[in-house]
């Protein structure tokens, strides 16, 4: 994959991170590590250690039992694309 190929995926994660955000029913432990894991693909390091550092934030609150269903399939969803860049 090229720069562009995980600018993309970078950006589609995101957009599905924003979405948990402004939802209501999600728990705000969620949204705070997923925030995080949001300003960390913002930075300025490789790709693979962007994507690393924000799956570990992000599978800390993946089984979460306060978690929507629906939020815990959007949350593997974005663990599956930071995957890809490793």
């Amino acid at each position: 994959m090229d720069n562009k190929e995980f600018d993309e995926i970078i950006d589609n994660v995101k957009s599905q991170i924003e979405t948990l955000l402004n939802d209501n029913t999600v728990p705000r432990n969620v949204k705070t590590a997923l925030d995080e894991a949001k300003k960390v693909l913002e930075g300025n390091d490789e790709y693979a250690v962007r994507a690393s550092t924000a799956t570990y934030k992000i599978d800390e609150i993946s089984n979460d039992i306060n978690l929507p269903p629906y939020g815990r399939t959007v949350i593997w969803n974005i663990l599956s694309m930071l995957e890809s860049i490793k």
